[in-house]
């Protein structure tokens, strides 16, 4: 009797890093390595190697991929029609919370970028969308490079904390803070985290994420406004 011969799905670029993805956001990033994604696709792993050369190039893959869901999440990277010096900011708030909406359902995301950088095309795109917000506000080159760097990750929608007060601490915790660092002890005694599922990042809840991207803008803003007071001819 002749013998059956076993069907391996086909594979390609694409499909392996959309199992990636499901395989990163089902387990987390660390449970990513090549044996638990050949089993995921149910080949061989040496059948990934031709696709993708390592897990250097996965992780810059998936990179690429989140960026094209934030693409679509937003609408496109391109500047919004009629954005100008009274709407730029509402453009570019709504262009990161976007982002950050993407972010929420990859939460390991942030890791990826943190260690290996967002430096891929669509990565570029994204930000050169950021910049020619800004530039359609009425922002200056200069101002608009100090803007990128004040925002930091913040523009890819997470902030990392270095700090973590997401949960409160307990009543006989708070004594042996308030000995060491007593303004601090009194502020987590009566501020509540209450957001947990929005989190990429240690205390980076959307509240938080929310108010610092509004401070920003807003000051953003009003260096802007200076400038072109500043420039304006005198008649």
């Amino acid at each position: 009797m002749p013998q059956r011969s076993v069907v391996r799905p086909q594979l390609t670029r694409e499909s392996v890093l959309q199992a990636a993805l499901q395989l990163a956001d089902r387990d987390g990033i660390e449970a990513l390595t090549m044996r638990a994604l050949a089993e995921q696709l149910g080949v061989e792993a040496m059948s990934i190697y031709y696709h993708l050369p390592n897990k250097d190039a996965i992780l810059d893959g998936l990179v690429e991929v989140v960026f094209a869901e934030i693409e679509l999440e937003v609408g496109g990277f391109t500047t919004p029609p009629a954005t100008d010096a009274a709407s730029w900011t509402s453009a570019l708030r709504e262009r990161i919370l976007g982002a950050r909406r993407v972010l929420l359902r990859h939460p390991w995301l942030p890791n990826v970028m943190n260690a290996r950088g967002a430096s891929g095309p669509g990565a570029m795109r994204h930000v050169d969308g950021v910049v020619g917000i800004m530039r359609a506000g009425g922002m200056s080159h200069d101002l608009i490079h100090h803007s990128l760097h004040a925002m930091g990750s913040r523009m890819y929608g997470y902030v990392q904390e270095l700090s973590d007060d997401g949960a409160a601490p307990a009543p006989r915790e708070l004594e042996q803070l308030a000995a060491l660092a007593p303004h601090l002890a009194a502020m987590l005694a009566e501020v509540v985290h209450d957001d947990p599922e929005s989190t990429l990042g240690w205390c980076d809840d959307q509240t938080e994420f929310e108010f610092g991207l509004d401070l920003l803008l807003e000051g953003l803003e009003r260096r802007r406004a200076a400038q072109a007071a500043r420039d304006q001819p005198i008649e």
